[in-house]
Parts: structure tokens; sequence; C-alpha cells
């Protein structure tokens, strides 16, 4: 069997103009590339009334147990202004030791190392006892519905066994080996509306101003103090991203008055007793100033973590063996499809340097991207030992 290229693949699955939930061919394109090397794939498609059809690929090696999954995405966040690239974005060059183009760190390089990996494992394991799969979404940059989530619960429905998730992130914040995630915090956003009575600045008495009604609540929510921290996780902060009071008249009192916040949380707590603790906060401003509010919430995730164990140890040192730095165990940054994948499987998370993602001229060291290679392969030779 002929090894796949690391780097030649890459530079195949970043030419596919991939911007979530656009698939532009690239799913099929993998498909291929997995069924060559043996596997049985399946493409999902999931859609619903509010977002656009969105293709995911499972695939299989192997009929037995255990089965190694390694899951990412092809989709990519927008290029913005491709006159500020060095390179076409959707035509990845090699400039100065780097692969340029959207998606070459996150995370289509790390998908291109792992199918890589696999054709060096098989061919020294073509025999190997287990499975190997891959579950690849078209949904992780966006909202996420009709993405890994849907898959995973396709996956519970089809009583289809994963033993162990490896999740290919970039999740290096500037060398490769520095960070490997077993968690990840809670996301949990809040908009607030509060409404008053419309009146003459002149005469406040007449009116009931939501304006200090807001002020007043966000004040209580910045000053809450949620916890210290936790061994594996940093403390929940709570920030405030927008405030809007529509209103353009000087000597207006508005009748509303608007505020969204987004809440990182630790294992501490969960959305509803962040929940409860917001709402008591609304209710007892909202009843000493008479005003009334209404609070819309959308929890991406709750916090989670998968418990270290020997395996995870064993990663560690399949890292520091590669790149010479031990991996510190985080839960750090913000959420991934990781929080979808714990619910069928242990996993943890481990790719590129994240420092470009995202960014113009999006780049991977070309060297990182064969280190990972081997990494992966390693990995995978330990896991079937």
């Amino acid at each position: 069997m002929q090894k796949i290229n690391e780097l030649k693949l890459a530079k195949e699955l970043i030419g596919f103009p991939s911007i979530t939930p656009v698939d532009a061919g690239v799913m099929n394109f993998l498909t291929k590339k997995l069924k060559k090397l043996g596997f049985k794939t399946k493409i999902i498609t999931f859609k619903d009334k509010k977002h656009k059809p969105v293709k995911n690929l499972y695939a299989r090696l192997g009929n037995r147990n255990p089965n190694f999954c390694y899951a990412g995405h092809l989709d990519v966040v927008p290029p913005g202004n491709i006159s500020d690239w060095t390179v076409n974005p959707f035509k990845p060059k090699v400039k100065k030791g780097h692969l340029i183009g959207r998606g070459a760190n996150d995370m289509k390089s790390s998908i291109a190392s792992f199918v890589s990996a696999v054709s060096i494992f098989l061919n020294k394991n073509r025999n190997f006892k287990g499975s190997i799969s891959f579950l690849i979404t078209g949904d992780e940059e966006g909202d996420a519905i009709n993405g890994t989530k849907k898959v995973v619960d396709y996956l519970k429905k089809k009583k289809e066994k994963i033993n162990f998730c490896l999740v290919g992130e970039p999740t290096n914040p500037n060398k490769l080996g520095e960070m490997i995630k077993i968690g990840r915090r809670g996301s949990l956003t809040g908009n607030l509306f509060v409404n008053g009575i419309q009146g003459h600045v002149a005469y406040p008495d007449r009116a009931n101003n939501p304006s200090t009604t807001i002020v007043e609540i966000l004040n209580k929510l910045k000053n809450i103090r949620f916890d210290n921290g936790t061994k594996n996780f940093q403390p929940t902060n709570l920030e405030v991203t927008r405030i809007n009071i529509n209103n353009n008249i000087d000597n207006i009192i508005p009748s509303s008055a608007e505020a969204t916040f987004n809440i990182r949380f630790n294992n501490k707590h969960s959305s509803n007793s962040l929940k409860k603790k917001l709402n008591d906060i609304f209710n007892k401003v909202c009843r000493k100033k008479n005003s009334k509010y209404y609070i819309n919430y959308k929890v991406s995730g709750e916090a989670f973590l998968c418990k270290p164990n020997n395996f995870t140890f064993k990663v560690q040192n399949i890292i520091k063996k590669s790149t010479k730095i031990k991996p510190k165990l985080s839960t750090s940054g913000g959420t991934s499809d990781a929080r979808f994948i714990r619910k069928i499987s242990p996993c943890l998370e481990f790719g590129l340097v994240g420092k470009t993602m995202h960014k113009v001229d999006e780049a991977v060291s070309l060297k990182d991207l064969k280190n990972l290679t081997k990494i992966y392969s390693d990995i995978l030779e330990e896991y079937f030992k």
C-alpha cells in the first residue's frame, strides 16, 4: 500500500473552498481517498428549516473493537479580504517552510496528517486487531447544528461503538507539543432585554429608564466571583459583549435596553445552575426598579473533563519523544466538537499550532506537519499494541 503524503493531501484539501456550510466537493474527495485505504464510508447529510444542508462523513476500517476514531472538520471560515493575502487562500503555496492557505492550520492539515499516519500504520499492521474510524464534519465553524452533534446521535442510534477519539484541533499555542486538551469549559450566552417607560428627560418621574436598570444588572453580573478555578480548570468568567439602547434622541428616555453577555464556566457549574443564579439577580433588580425583563439563553456546551488515564500519559510521552516538549494537559480555550463526542467516547485533543488560525495567510510549518504525522502514527501503534 502506497503511503499518502500529508503535504500533498493538505494542499488538495485546502484547494476546496469549503466555507461553512458549503461543502464544495471536499467530503467526496476525502471519501475516495479513504476508500482506497479500505475504509467503508458513509456521507451523512443533515438539514433543518433554519439551516442549509451539511455533509458529514463517517468512515470505518475493520469491524472489531476497539474502535479508534479521529474527529475533525473540513469546513473553514471565510478568508476575508483576499487582497490582504500573499497567496490565493484556496490555491495554497509553500513559502519559507510554511504551507499557506485557508484551513492550513484549522484544520485540513491535521486531517491530512492523520490520513497519512493511517497509511503508514496499515503498511506495517494490515491485520491489526481493532478498527480505525473517521468522524469528519462540515459544520464546526458555524452553528454546529447539523454537524458532529447529529452525527453522534446517528451513531448512538446505529449502536456504533467508539472506544477512544482523538480530535485533531490546533491545540498548541506557540510550539508543536505544548498542549493536549483533556476537556473544555462550558459556554452560556445570554441576551437580556429590559423594558421601561419612554418619556421626556426633564420629567424622569413620568418615565422608567431601562438604561439605568440594565447598567445596574450588568454591574452586579461583573462583580460575581463565580469560583477560583479548580485543579483542571481556570476560573469561570463573564464578559459583556454588547450593549444596545436604540435611541438617537438626546431628550428622550428610551423604552427598552438590551445587552449580551457570555460566560465561560468550569465544571463547578452547569448551565442550569448559572441560569438560576442570574435569574435571581434579574428578578431582584427589576422588582426594585419596577421594570420588566426577558432573557434568552443559548448553551453552546457544558463544561467537561476527560479524566487522564494511562493512555493519556502514553500519548503525552509519544509527543514529548517527537517534540522534546512535555505537553500540558489543559482545558483552556473555546469550545470544540469534543463536547459532543465525549458523550459517547473518552477523548482528547491534539493537533497543530493555532497561532494563525482564522487569520490572513493562515499557515502550517512543514516541519510540524511531518512531525504531527509521525506522532499520530506512533499513537496508533501504541493504541493497538
